[in-house]
């Protein structure tokens, strides 16, 4: 994962978690009374999280890693990108556990995880939060997140594993089957399987079809904004874009490069000011090429994020 930066690990919560951030670390052996690495048995790997039941979960995490899965029922992308995250959660055999949180649904988690966009992706970690990416990363860039979560909590002494039970349904009754996911049209389906296998210039190609085949295909269009940001930064390093940016403050390219990593690492804000403030001064090449690249930078982040409302007023005021 050396083009996407490591998941920082101090996130605290702001309401409902503030109780956990006193909490101390879990012992080095796991929880007391527990030996570490042992069994833990539950009805599934996948949860719903709530503002009423989420304490359950930060108790949970003190023997296995809880993914916390923060989006919106509005949010098309977010739909897409649940079943990649369920399919990477359970190839980990029961090291993780996935809750998923509908932050409209749920104001008080939304402002504890600071979820200003989605998707976006935490976790809890011996009841402490951490907060991992923003955004739908392909498959195997989510699996080397988690692992590098899993480091993390064996420093912590959270290794234990799930075993699934089979449910509570009557004897001679199986247990009811997981709803499955409508699937993908086919051009979709086409681009999630070249960004899995890292062929973002593929994934770009189906996307633009699908939007030349139907303009107001509206996850097409967020979709292609996604995995061009993805293609733009692959083969770089996060020190190789800022420091280039430094050196040439007034560079567009450079600028949009940085610009680009603060998007990919959530801080949204920091990159609509950087290329807002860089506007006035380029030449109408420039600003053309600055302009694209914030439009493409809303849909990302979501059309309705008050963040993009701000910035959308502020470049038509340079505009016009």
């Amino acid at each position: 994962m050396s083009n996407v930066p490591p998941p920082p690990t101090n996130l605290r919560g702001a309401v409902d978690l503030s109780s956990l951030v006193n909490r101390p670390p879990a012992a080095a052996g796991g929880e007391a009374g527990q030996p570490a690495g042992g069994a833990l048995t539950l009805p599934s790997l996948y949860f719903e999280g709530t503002d009423a039941n989420f304490n359950d979960f930060i108790d949970l995490s003190m023997r296995v890693p809880v993914v916390v899965d923060l989006g919106t029922e509005r949010s098309e992308q977010w739909k897409q990108f649940t079943p990649v995250l369920d399919r990477v959660v359970g190839g980990f055999g029961g090291r993780l556990v996935l809750v998923n949180v509908d932050v409209d649904a749920n104001p008080q988690l939304a402002q504890a995880f600071q979820a200003q966009s989605v998707p976006a992706v935490a976790a809890l970690v011996g009841g402490r939060p951490v907060q991992l990416f923003v955004g739908a990363l392909p498959e195997d860039q989510i699996q080397d997140v988690f692992e590098q979560l899993l480091q993390l909590a064996a420093q912590n002494g959270v290794t234990d594993t799930v075993t699934v039970e089979g449910g509570d349904a009557p004897e001679g009754e199986a247990p009811a089957a997981e709803p499955v996911p409508e699937p993908l049209p086919p051009l979709h389906a086409e681009a999630y399987e070249a960004i899995d296998r890292g062929d973002y210039e593929g994934a770009i190609r189906a996307y633009r079809t699908a939007i030349a085949q139907d303009p107001r295909d509206t996850m097409a269009v967020a979709g292609l904004a996604q995995v061009s940001l993805l293609a733009r930064l692959s083969g770089h390093t996060a020190d190789e874009l800022r420091a280039a940016a430094a050196e040439a403050p007034q560079d567009p390219a450079a600028q949009l490069g940085v610009a680009d990593l603060d998007i990919s690492g959530g801080h949204v804000e920091d990159a609509f000011d950087r290329l807002l403030t860089l506007f006035p001064k380029l030449d109408a090449s420039g600003k053309e090429e600055v302009r694209s690249r914030i439009l493409e930078y809303f849909e990302i982040v979501g059309v309705d994020d008050p963040r993009v409302g701000k910035a959308r007023a502020r470049l038509a005021s340079l505009l016009y």
